[in-house]
């Protein structure tokens, strides 16, 4: 009898505590769930700036709308999100982005840390890192978020998605017309505005193609003569079908260049050219292989100081001036030099400032060199050189594309559900493929040249 006594008592004692706990637990920071990451892009959707409600301590209402209202005013694909310190972060860049639907720059302020992705059609990862390292030695969320916007505003490709215009549903009639009002007053302003600087950027690409144009047509030009001096007839004794395929694709590369060229209106576009011409002198070093009887030659870069000397033959550590040891690849002539202790053969261009090795040369020179060195091999290059910090630089995408990417598919602002390149969203929160918290990498792009 005394034991059953014993445990009621128990039981008595302690129902109260249990409940008390479960309240404090229910009001406890974090317990409620979490919004759902579909909640948070549906938000984006119709507005660039969603702050979850229980992270409303961390931005105002009053400071998220001033916010929204400078992305939606510069009409680009930049969309913030402030999530409390708790949020699950476990692929949260990629869920969101595919809930979102469209293409764009993504910042996210979670608790006090910060990051962010981008599809590579708006921002190159490299931009989007300098972007997030910039942006986390702000002060407080407002200032954070301020200064990743008018960073990204300055950077990004694209436009701002239409859904952003459709956000009236509830708004009273007079509100509207009052709206429609000051739209009518001054949607020619906004649209001259627009147009005047869209023209402005059309001109500054024309500019910088012209320039590139010259050094492009001396290219296609050494190529030419270097195929007029191809003692080589698909007909002659001893000729073969891989003979004879080796010399139709460089033949081909030849004319592939000219159509690409001819039809080149942008920077970006010479990419393609390059890339023909690597293409058809790797080419003609496999025909000239067999012909000699040599084994054949392994796709290699081309000459890292003139790619005109053709496929690259091995690394050779070089100093240049006032700037830190890299291997580059060179040619066999270059590798000589070096060698004697000479210097190599270095392709240089017209700048305002006189003759200049074409990596000091200016950005319009980077879809030149990336279509040249593709595959990533680039960047490690060009550590340090004038053009390799454009390249690294947010703004640098904006203008003439970061000369090794992708810019293909959707472009910003477009709607593309859950079809895009995950690689672009993955890693982990506040570190992932940026670094973080520290920087990312921050060696990478140090020193001078």
């Amino acid at each position: 009898m005394k034991d059953v006594r014993a445990r009621v008592l128990i039981r008595l004692l302690i129902a109260p505590v249990v409940a008390a706990l479960a309240v404090l637990l229910a009001g406890a920071p974090g317990a409620q769930a979490a919004t759902d990451v579909s909640e948070i892009g549906a938000a984006l959707r119709e507005s660039p700036v969603y702050v979850d409600p229980a992270a409303s301590d961390l931005l105002s209402k009053a400071d998220a709308d001033a916010l929204a209202d400078k992305i939606e005013d510069a009409g680009e694909p930049v969309f913030v999100a402030v999530l409390p310190a708790d949020y699950p972060t476990d692929d949260l860049f990629r869920n969101l982005r595919t809930e979102t639907g469209i293409t764009g720059l993504y910042g996210v302020r979670l608790g006090d840390r910060f990051d962010a992705r981008a599809d590579s059609s708006v921002l190159s990862r490299q931009g989007v890192g300098n972007l997030v390292t910039a942006a986390q030695g702000a002060g407080d969320t407002k200032a954070q978020l301020n200064d990743f916007v008018d960073d990204a505003l300055r950077s990004v490709r694209g436009s701002a998605p239409s859904s952003w215009d459709s956000g009236n549903a509830g708004v009273p009639t007079g509100a509207l017309i009052t709206a429609g009002a000051v739209v009518a007053a001054g949607g020619a302003g906004a649209y001259a505005i627009a147009r005047r600087n869209r023209l402005r950027r059309e001109e500054e690409q024309r500019a910088a193609l012209e320039k590139l144009r010259v050094v492009v047509d001396e290219d296609i030009t050494a190529y030419g003569e270097e195929l007029d001096r191809l003692d080589f007839h698909p007909g002659e004794p001893g000729a073969d079908d891989a003979m004879r395929a080796d010399y139709e694709h460089g033949l081909d590369a030849y004319e592939q260049a000219k159509t690409f060229m001819g039809n080149a209106r942008k920077p970006e576009d010479v990419r393609a050219v390059t890339q023909a011409l690597e293409d058809g002198r790797f080419s003609l070093a496999r025909l000239a292989a067999r012909r000699e009887g040599r084994p054949l030659p392994d796709r290699r870069p081309p000459c890292f100081f003139d790619p005109r000397h053709g496929p690259s033959v091995a690394d050779a550590t070089w100093t240049p001036p006032g700037g830190a040891t890299r291997e580059v690849p060179v040619c066999a002539a270059d590798r000589a030099r070096l060698s004697d202790g000479l210097d190599p053969m270095v392709r240089e261009v017209d700048t305002d400032q006189g003759r200049r090795p074409y990596w000091d040369a200016g950005p319009a020179y980077g879809p030149w060199a990336g279509g040249y060195f593709g595959g990533g091999i680039l960047p490690g290059l060009l550590v340090g050189t004038l053009l390799g910090s454009m390249m690294a630089g947010p703004a640098y995408g904006a203008g003439y594309g970061d000369g090794y990417g992708d810019f293909g598919g959707h472009q910003g602002g477009d709607v593309s559900g859950d079809d895009f390149d995950p690689g672009d969203f993955g890693g982990g929160f506040g570190g992932g493929d940026f670094g973080g918290g520290g920087g990312f990498g921050g060696g990478d792009f140090g020193g001078g040249f």
